[in-house]
Order: C-alpha cells, then sequence, then structure tokens
C-alpha cells in the first residue's frame, strides 16, 4: 500500500471513530451543535456508499455520486452555521437554490466547479463563524478548533484546485502529493471533531 492508500485508509478510521463518538456523546450537545454530528454522519454515508459501489458492485465511475456529496454537504454545513449564529432565514434561500442547482445541472457546470462554488460558501460561513466566536464573548467557542479546520480544509481544497489547474503540467507524482496534503487536512479535521466532541459536557 503506497503513502495515498495510507492516507486514505486513516481518513476512513477517523471517519469511523468520529462518528462512533458524535453518537455516544450526542446528548451533550446543544440543538444547534448537532449539526456537526449529522454533518460527519453524512460524510461516512458517503464514503460507504462509494466504497460498496467500488469493492460490492465493482463500479467504474462514481460522478453520479458527486452531485448528492456537494449538494449534502453545503446544505448540512450552511444549515449548521446559519442556526449556530442565529443568522437571518432568508439565507437559506440561496442555500437551498444553490443545492439544488448543482443537483440538477450536470449537463450545465461540471462537478469539480460545483465542489469549488460550495467550498467557497462553506469558507464564508466558517470564517464569519470564527470572526464572531473570537470577537464576540456571547458565542459559544466549543467548537472553535472544529471550525478552523473546517476553514482550513476547506480554503486548502479551493487553493489547490486552482494550482492543479493552472500547472496542468504536474507530474502525476507531484499531484498526488498535493491531494496527499488535502487528505491529511481532512484527517485532521475528523481529529478536532473527536477532540471537540471527547470533551463536551452538557
Amino acid at each position: 500500500m503506497d503513502i495515498s492508500g495510507v492516507i486514505l485508509y486513516l481518513n476512513n478510521i477517523l471517519l469511523v471513530i468520529c462518528v462512533l463518538v458524535g453518537i455516544k456523546k450526542y446528548r451533550s450537545f446543544k440543538n444547534t451543535e448537532k449539526w456537526y454530528v449529522y454533518y460527519i454522519i453524512f460524510l461516512f454515508l458517503i464514503e460507504f456508499t462509494i466504497n460498496i459501489m467500488i469493492h460490492g458492485f465493482h463500479a467504474k465511475e462514481l460522478n453520479h455520486i458527486f452531485p448528492y456529496y456537494v449538494s449534502g454537504e453545503l446544505l448540512v454545513l450552511g444549515t449548521l452555521f446559519i442556526r449556530k449564529l442565529n443568522l437571518s432565514s432568508y439565507l437559506y434561500i440561496p442555500l437551498i437554490l444553490t443545492a439544488g442547482f448543482f443537483l440538477l445541472s450536470n449537463d450545465i457546470i461540471v462537478n469539480e466547479t460545483k465542489k469549488v462554488i460550495s467550498s467557497i460558501m462553506i469558507i464564508c460561513f466558517a470564517g464569519y463563524a470564527l470572526l464572531m466566536e473570537i470577537g464576540n464573548s456571547r458565542i459559544n467557542t466549543r467548537f472553535i478548533v472544529a471550525d478552523s479546520l473546517v476553514f482550513l480544509y476547506y480554503a486548502m481544497s479551493v487553493f489547490m484546485f486552482f494550482l492543479l489547474r493552472q500547472l496542468a503540467g504536474f507530474k502525476a507524482q507531484d499531484a498526488n502529493m498535493i491531494w496527499n496534503v488535502n487528505n491529511l487536512l481532512c484527517s485532521l479535521l475528523y481529529v478536532s471533531l473527536i477532540y471537540t466532541f471527547l470533551k463536551l459536557k452538557k
């Protein structure tokens, strides 16, 4: 198993641990914070579906799953931050419209572009949450570490997308190294959520 396989294997293990810890500590969450558990369960279901398709049905192509992943990820995290920060309910309108567009626009916009748009929206939500958590003492900061990693992970994903797009001359080995960094950040995100879940008290 090469380094990429090891990192992906680590990601899957951390994801499973994160789901189990989140479910176990579910009663320790406030209502708005429960969306962190919904987020990690959603990611688990996506990864589980992908692995079943690959190993169970020997699927060669999984592009049809990607719009559901991007749309669901945006809806869950968008709802999380809107509720957590008590933002205007009108923000659900562009959120739902964008997620619906991602599901129905396969012939209009490619999956990679959907992911970038979704990530930029998530970055805006997470960045605003961090600003509020740092500057407003009335905002609960129990998830500030997790929010920081959400911001960093999605920001790095966008950066690496444009980097790989602009530097088309990258060797496959170099491109894999860049994606390995992205996957390591994903591992750190899971670790931050596990850490946050474990230290929560009612």
